[in-house]
């Protein structure tokens, strides 16, 4: 609402709409038809309009936009390479109206300074402040060092309705707590570095689930990004607390072993390599309509098959 409704209202600019971001070849022709210059997504959708729109459809974008989940390298180089436009990353949530940061493309920039870093979501945007702090203690963290992103400014909501108690949980002193581990560098960009509810506890140690995706996933698929092969999930277990999962579809064709081993020679620790008796094959990757990863389908079917 805020970017594709009230901003179109306040700018001299037009928009298409189209119903569902799930039918690429539908939004292809909408683009080439009005020729669209600027284009909002998901990685998940861009990775449908790679496999399913023709380089004309998206002759004119001059500045793609991706949020609500990580946006890989390899996806910009696949999405460059054949429309010729390099997709660049912000973040947001509902809670926070919904805009936090984002990078601005070179052909937007009107400042003298680096206004994009790939890999980042981007600096906050005017008025917004943020800073990491200890996902446990809450105490305040230096400059690179990862911790739970917090964000304050007049951005952030009231509170939930009629749930104090929940809109206490995530409001301390006027700090929205997002839920998201981060880092910040010293020049304000913000990378993104995993979810804290996709994080497992193992062993006492948190794992990151993003990072191990990111892994397997150039394994498996190099730079080919036209389609989500690959996640991460865990499940509960007796011994260590939690158990990694690998859930993939049938086009990863690396063995378990091979990604196992993979894992051991790119250095990951032992905790973050899951076993090669906890991969299962799917049909395809749930996802939600607005192209976020479904987490509770995933570790539902993950539970299915692991915790009988």
């Amino acid at each position: 609402f805020t970017v594709t409704l009230w901003t179109i209202l306040g700018l001299d600019v037009r928009c298409v709409y189209h119903f569902s971001p799930l039918e690429a070849q539908q939004i292809g022709k909408l683009a080439k038809k009005w020729s669209a210059t600027v284009l909002l997504a998901t990685p998940t959708f861009l990775r449908s309009y790679l496999r399913r729109c023709e380089p004309e459809d998206f002759a004119h974008l001059e500045v793609v936009v991706a949020g609500a989940e990580k946006l890989p390298t390899p996806l910009c180089d696949a999405f460059e390479e054949k429309f010729g436009v390099r997709p660049v990353e912000g973040y947001g949530t509902t809670e926070l109206s919904p805009l936090v940061s984002v990078n601005i493309p070179p052909s937007r920039s009107q400042s003298g300074e680096v206004d994009a870093k790939e890999g980042t979501v981007g600096r906050p945007v005017a008025g917004v402040a943020v800073k990491t702090v200890d996902p446990e203690s809450f105490e305040d963290l230096p400059v690179e060092r990862p911790g739970m992103l917090l964000v304050k400014g007049p951005n952030v909501m009231k509170g939930y309705l009629h749930e104090p108690e929940k809109t206490a949980d995530v409001i301390r002193d006027g700090w929205y707590v997002t839920g998201d581990i981060a880092k910040i560098d010293k020049h304000g960009f913000i990378e993104i570095t995993g979810r804290l509810s996709r994080f497992s506890k193992i062993g006492g140690e948190m794992v990151p689930h993003l990072s191990i995706e990111e892994t397997i996933g150039q394994f498996v698929q190099g730079g080919n990004q036209d389609e989500l092969i690959v996640v991460v999930t865990s499940v509960p277990d007796e011994k260590k607390g939690e158990r990694l999962i690998v859930v993939h579809t049938k086009a990863m064709t690396k063995s378990p072993a091979q990604v196992c081993e993979h894992l051991k020679k790119a250095g990951l620790p032992n905790l973050w390599i899951p076993g090669a008796d906890s991969f299962m094959a799917v049909d395809e990757i749930p996802v939600l309509g607005t192209g976020k990863l479904d987490l509770k389908a995933l570790a539902d079917l993950a539970k299915r098959k692991f915790c009988c």
